[in-house]
């Protein structure tokens, strides 16, 4: 045995002693209210620099909107070797309807062996574990020949700007390679996300008696639907994935095959282009001609398609209605995106699940969108893996298993140690 798995084994089996210190910790994240919007994270982000101070952790605060702060705190040196960034949000979706909750959201309670709360899955599980590995490698005194930084940003439940983009564009954070501690399945974390179209569509017309419909003016709702038609062609077009991307997608379905196999009639989605008709808003009253309806759409693009494309698209085909509309983009941009199963820090992850585990382990992709985009604009090779109860997540009755939140916290500690000395 290496004295790097040496060391390895010895910080694993530290997690597993105070494994109820990480578990109390998680619960008290959920405790914590920090629903976006409105975004306020000021009483979490205070929570977390005081967890760090204890053990003389400095954290550096960033106010990027009003009540919206970043905290940043790093160990080790840079200039000794590589760095490392660990990520993780503190926001969470609204709770909602109370009454639909089997237990108080905000509980942060332990039962039957799970955690149960908002944000039990996404993120404060995995949140807590890298907080919590980070004080812990400061309470062993590891001499780490590189450097890690804990980046806790606000913002992302939102698509919004103010939290891992922000910290990126001003140059606070930068790094040779960042885990983001997104719920992920527990052998399989996410090294490639679909991109991300957003927008909204506004249709015009003529204002009217409804009596008089459709001779009279000119109906907006009517427009919108053959609007909308046009849009969810978007799904029938064959899409060619790159070369370099269509390892990720077959494994990705096979993954939806054998591993979520819930999900197996799913596959389509990875080579896709997705479209959900999210809001509908037109007309005054019923007897109104409506002058206008609005409706906005969450479009998710597979690799081989670009922004660009889908406006162009969208654009010729509603056109060819005669229709007076106008398109605005909002929310989620991006196009699909990726890190090497290769790179170091895949690497350091996923060999690591298998070391802790004893199970094959490999990257996929998600269908969705997330922060680690970001990162990939600015060139730091990102992947996803944390702790959750997937079924639950942005639901009622979120939840999570202890044992995968203690299990996501061993990964964390020893992929440092892998990819900190990797040359």
């Amino acid at each position: 045995m290496s004295d790097l798995t040496s060391l390895k084994q010895v910080l694993i089996d530290e997690v597993e002693k105070r494994k109820d210190e990480l578990i109390e910790l998680c619960s008290s994240l959920i405790q914590i209210p920090s629903e976006n919007p409105p975004g306020d994270s000021t009483e979490i982000t205070e929570f977390i620099a005081n967890y760090l101070n204890q053990f003389g952790l400095e954290s550096e605060w960033h106010e990027s909107n009003d009540k919206m702060f970043n905290l940043i705190s790093s160990i080790g040196e840079e200039n000794k070797g590589k760095h490392l960034i660990y990520c993780g949000h503190t926001d969470v979706v609204p709770a909602g309807d109370l009454s639909k909750w089997d237990f108080n959201p905000f509980s942060g309670e332990v039962k039957d062996g799970w955690l149960l709360g908002r944000g039990a899955s996404d993120m404060k599980a995995g949140l807590g574990g890298l907080i919590f590995v980070f004080g812990l490698l400061k309470r062993l005194d590891v001499e780490l020949p590189g450097k890690l930084t804990l980046a806790i940003v606000p913002d992302e439940e939102t698509g919004g700007e103010f939290g891992v983009p922000w910290l990126l564009k001003n140059g606070l954070i930068t790094g040779d390679g960042a885990l983001i501690a997104e719920p992920s399945s527990p052998l399989n974390p996410t090294i490639g996300q679909k991109g991300s179209y957003w927008f909204e569509l506004e249709v015009f017309g003529e204002p009217g008696h409804g009596s008089l419909s459709p001779i009279a003016g000119n109906n907006a709702i009517t427009d919108a639907i053959a609007a909308i038609e046009k849009i969810r062609s978007l799904w029938d077009l064959e899409i060619e994935i790159p070369e370099e991307a269509k390892g990720l997608v077959e494994v990705s379905k096979r993954y939806m095959r054998e591993v979520e196999t819930d999900r197996e009639k799913f596959q389509p989605v990875l080579e896709k282009i997705t479209c959900n008709i999210g809001t509908i808003q037109g007309g005054t009253k019923s007897n109104v001609i409506p002058e206008s309806c609005k409706v906005q759409i969450d479009c998710r693009l597979p690799f081989g398609v670009t922004q660009d494309f889908v406006t162009s698209y969208l654009r010729k085909n509603l056109d060819e209605l005669g229709i007076r509309y106008e398109i605005h983009q909002f929310g989620f941009k991006s196009e699909a995106n990726y890190t090497s199963a290769e790179d170091p820090v895949c690497r350091a992850i996923v060999d690591n699940i298998s070391y802790v585990t004893g199970k094959e382990a490999y990257g996929v992709m998600q269908w969705a969108s997330s922060d680690a985009r970001h990162f990939r604009d600015y060139q730091i090779p990102v992947l996803q893996y944390g702790p959750a109860y997937l079924p639950s997540i942005h639901g009622y009755n979120e939840k999570v298993r202890v044992e995968d939140i203690v299990r996501c916290a061993k990964v964390y500690i020893a992929a440092v140690i892998d990819f900190l000395n990797e040359k």
